[in-house]
């Protein structure tokens, strides 16, 4: 069993910028494709970036540059720089982590809030 935990969320103003970081914890596992996700109230949780085992980086939200995911794979850590932060950049976000133990599994943390005021 593998467990994500996500932290560096927080309460700031408009044009700030956090890093996010998610650890994977457990034994016996090698991390492939690692993801962020966020959801704001009454959306569907919705795909920001991933990053494979290789290192490609795949943004699927438009950011306009804004956010850069990293890996650092000696941790079993991914990151999210987020710069410029906006008000409708509110939401939870949850880091996803596709992991082999022997097979492929999927996994979520629990989510970390980010709260951009105006």
């Amino acid at each position: 069993q593998v467990q994500l935990l996500e932290s560096g969320g927080g309460y700031l103003q408009a044009w700030g910028s956090l890093i996010l970081s998610c650890a994977a914890s457990g034994t016996g596992f090698s991390m492939n494709t690692l993801a962020w996700y966020r959801q704001s109230p009454g959306n569907q949780r919705e795909l920001i970036a991933r990053i494979t085992r290789a290192g490609r980086k795949t943004y699927v939200y438009s950011l306009n540059g804004r956010f850069t995911i990293s890996r650092d794979d000696a941790k079993n850590t991914v990151y999210l720089q987020m710069n410029s932060l906006k008000p409708d950049d509110t939401a939870v976000y949850y880091c996803n982590a596709n992991v082999v133990q022997g097979l492929i599994d999927e996994y979520w943390g629990r989510g970390t809030q980010v709260s951009v005021s105006s």
